[in-house]
């Protein structure tokens, strides 16, 4: 293979708020989960069955950490794009552990919030000047959120 391509994009809400540190040199960093739900309807029983899955996300790119801190908590809908990667640490026992996140860099990772025009509004004014930073009001996210139009069986 010539190239490849790593970029995960996310559409959920968080489940619980934002968890803001500060690193040793200084800068910010955000970590919060998202959760994402598949909702289908079983064709042998007609019953309407979903699966919530959890992806863990790190965002390192301040402007991005400050709009986090600031603006999402728990509930909150978002978009996010950003990189996935796996780290290796070790327990208190020793035993080595691996994570796996979606983490947004610097001038890689996107976040779009998804709520009211009005919030959206005063946040688009404060951020307009950040770098490959994206927030606005996304009225097709508030549609899409009943799915109920989508439980159509596809034939494929």
């Amino acid at each position: 293979m010539v190239g490849s391509v790593n970029k995960v994009i996310l559409l959920g809400r968080l489940g619980k708020d934002p968890d803001i540190r500060s690193m040793q040199n200084g800068k910010k960093i955000a970590n919060f989960s998202i959760a994402t739900s598949k909702r289908w309807t079983d064709r042998e029983t007609q019953e309407k069955k979903e699966k919530t899955s959890w992806h863990n996300v790190v965002v390192f790119n301040e402007g991005l950490v400050g709009i986090v801190e600031q603006y999402v908590k728990k509930g909150s809908q978002i978009y996010v794009e950003g990189e996935l990667q796996t780290r290796k640490w070790q327990d208190q026992e020793g035993k080595d552990r691996y994570t796996t996140e979606v983490v947004l860099q610097n001038y890689t990772g996107n976040l779009t919030l998804l709520g009211s025009r009005n919030q959206s509004d005063t946040i688009e004014n404060q951020t307009s000047s950040m770098d490959n930073n994206s927030v606005s009001d996304d009225s097709f996210g508030e549609m899409a959120s009943d799915s109920s139009d989508l439980d159509e069986d596809i034939p494929f």
